[in-house]
């Protein structure tokens, strides 16, 4: 999908438009009538199908198939109103905003363990975005305290130092502070002149005559209108004092911005033995609340994600709003803006499943058009203040409860601690503060995707029991402040997290067909087929509306990873529901050479049973044993489905890379 070409246009009026995406009338009406045959199938399921023989078996698939019908309600719902939005960048907006009112802007890099070759890149790309030099400031937060990390920052900055840019900010900073030092020394010259004279003023209005009368009145109007001009003074000595200080205050200023010209820093936090450390969002917050930052902004990025040049003044714009009434620009009530994450290393086929279009795309638009779009951690901007208000309204009320939370003030009173996925937590923490979100719809910035089965069920892992996480500590249901539709849209990507015991019932109904012939669904013929295909076709054809552009190799592979990791998702909703212990780990941004077909048994066991299943059903047709041939052939349809979606994850298990890659 091409992202850019979405919002490059700059061919209309105002600074930011928004529409509706294309087709999302055709997909409406396809939604509504993929929903009524849905139901219509249900229906039928409950009222005429079930094997009442084979409870144990037959209510399993029921349940699976109304969880799975009103995960598509909450789907639809979450698409119906998907935004294309259209944005201005910052130094094209009309009427212009002035660069000396153009926002800071800090970039935080967030890093553990990553080599320091990866974070330089990073680092390097962040300090060449298109933005004035004396208003971007890059941060290296480093949680493992690396020295290499550090010697490569100390590097990294002196080279910055040295780059043309900001030596020719330097000398244009410098030349300032000369002239204001020049000024500073004349007033010092003329000091002592200055206070004879006033002395001698004083002498001749005590002792006046005829032929000094005219020339004191010159020189006392001279006095009185020097002592008139802003701001008044009552002697001349005074006013100089005044001017004085202002020079020296001024002066003072020029060296501070030569100062801040050093805008590589590096920040690795304490970390006490005993005290919890809350992962990524204990590093963010402590450099919110360190001292050490002060941008009104914070572009959030992962070591690994290169910021392209153009990604502040593309995104800056959404924060402000042009007030007609004053004629100035207002910053608005937006807290954050979430940009596509893509990969620069995807291999051909995308065997792990990484490419997100279908997430960055028409899920995000749709969350976006309900004020719910979600913040994922990297490849944001994030308005400081609204951080902060939220942060510490939520340490305050934990603080009220367990008063030894005051130790971890600077790394729970910002960015959500709460949960191992910080930042959609932290999103619904916003929505509920009323705050709003937007998602911008062009790549601004392109990262390493793990290339390995282990890093990417780790990271998988994470990201499931995180969702379960915020699901039972902070339900969106009983969230104040949040709207239906943003309860709804949260909720709804918590709900698809449980989809891993459905995936499991729809696996092995055919297994268990084949060895016992019994069937979950009473009748398979002409009464199944009328009510199934049907709400089949439109389902179908529901999905490629709300994909389209999408390649169908993306789409595939994300099916088959929907499924085919079942396993993972149960351990994902019985660790959090047995209170395990949960730890943040972070995704290897290197890959972890190695066959992993252990971390896949499950899904290797049930791809035998299904070959041998299916082996065995066709022995017993030959030797004329197979009472039901019909419903055996249905069953093996359904049983080839499953082994092309779980040969996505067997396959990546033995994956390796060519050797160009």
């Amino acid at each position: 999908m091409n992202f850019a070409s979405l919002n490059n246009s700059a061919n209309f009026p105002g600074n930011s438009r928004s529409t509706l995406k294309k087709r999302t009338l055709l997909f409406r009406y396809l939604a509504e009538i993929n929903l009524i045959f849905g139901f219509w199938y249900l229906q039928w399921r409950i009222t005429h199908s079930i094997n009442f023989d084979a409870l144990w078996l037959s209510i399993p698939l029921l349940l699976a198939e109304i969880y799975s019908y009103f995960g598509g309600v909450l789907f639809v719902i979450g698409l119906w109103r998907p935004l294309v939005r259209q944005v201005k960048s910052l130094d094209q907006m009309i009427p212009p905003l002035a660069k000396s009112e153009w926002p800071t802007v800090d970039v935080f890099i967030t890093c553990y363990n990553e080599p320091p070759e990866i974070v330089e890149q990073t680092a390097t790309a962040a300090l060449a975005i298109d933005y004035p030099v004396t208003k971007l400031h890059v941060y290296v937060l480093d949680d493992g305290n690396s020295p290499a990390m550090r010697t490569m920052t100390e590097r990294l900055c002196i080279q910055d130092l040295q780059s043309p840019l900001l030596q020719q900010e330097a000398n244009r900073i410098d030349a300032e502070r000369s002239h204001l030092v020049e000024r500073l020394q004349k007033l010092e010259n003329l000091k002592v002149n200055i206070q004879a004279a006033e002395e001698w003023l004083q002498e001749l209005s005590s002792t006046q005559n005829a032929q000094t009368t005219s020339a004191a009145e010159l020189l006392a109007s001279l006095q009185q209108f020097i002592l008139c001009l802003p701001p008044e003074h009552h002697t001349i000595t005074a006013r100089l004092k005044t001017e004085k200080r202002a020079l020296e205050t001024a002066i003072y200023q020029k060296e501070q911005e030569l100062v801040q010209l050093v805008r590589f820093h590096y920040i690795a936090r304490p970390k006490p033995v005993g005290m919890p450390h809350h992962a990524k969002a204990g590093n963010l917050n402590y450099a919110i609340f360190s001292g050490e930052t002060a941008g009104e902004f914070i572009l959030t990025l992962d070591a690994d994600h290169i910021p392209k040049p153009q990604f502040l003044k593309r995104v800056l714009p959404y924060f402000y709003t042009y007030n007609l009434f004053t004629g100035k620009y207002e910053q608005n009530r937006i807290a954050f803006v979430q940009t596509p994450q893509a990969f620069y290393n995807i291999p051909v086929g995308d065997p792990f499943g990484h490419q997100a279009n279908l997430f960055y795309g028409p899920l995000q638009q749709g969350k976006d058009g309900m004020n719910a779009a979600f913040y994922t951690g990297t490849n944001a901007i994030l308005r400081r203040e609204a951080l902060i208000n939220v942060g510490l309204q939520y340490f305050a009320d934990e603080f009220s409860k367990d008063e030894t939370k005051l130790d971890e003030f600077k790394l729970v009173g910002g960015v959500s601690s709460n949960s191992i996925t910080e930042d959609m937590n932290t999103a619904m923490r916003l929505h509920g503060a009323g705050w709003k979100s937007i998602y911008h719809h062009e790549l601004l910035a392109e990262g390493l995707a793990p290339d390995d089965l282990s890093s990417t069920l780790k990271q998988r892992l994470r990201w499931a029991q995180g969702t379960i996480q915020v699901l039972l500590k902070e339900n969106p249901f009983a969230k104040p402040g949040l709207t239906f539709w943003q309860r709804l849209q949260y909720f709804k990507t918590m709900y698809s997290y449980f989809s891993g015991f459905a995936s499991l019932v729809f696996i092995v109904c055919p297994i268990i067909y084949f060895f016992t012939e019994i069937a979950p669904v009473k009748t398979f013929g002409y009464d199944f087929a009328i009510h199934f295909i049907p709400a089949f076709i439109i389902n179908r054809l529901t999905f490629l509306t709300v994909a389209w552009g999408i390649p169908a190799g993306e789409l595939w592979r994300s099916e088959q990873y929907a499924i085919a990791l079942f396993p993972l998702l149960i351990q994902a909703v019985w660790s959090v529901f047995t209170g395990q212990k949960i730890n943040f780990q972070v995704t290897p941004k290197q890959r972890q050479s190695g066959i992993y077909l252990r971390m896949v048994w499950p899904q290797l066991l049930v791809f035998i049973l299904t070959i041998l299943g299916m082996l065995w059903s066709f022995y017993l047709f030959i030797i004329g044993h197979n009472k039901y041939p019909g419903i055996s052939l249905i069953n093996s349809v359904w049983a080839i489905y499953n082994l092309l979606l779980l040969w996505g994850v067997i396959r990546a298990a033995v994956w390796q890379p060519s050797p160009k890659y």
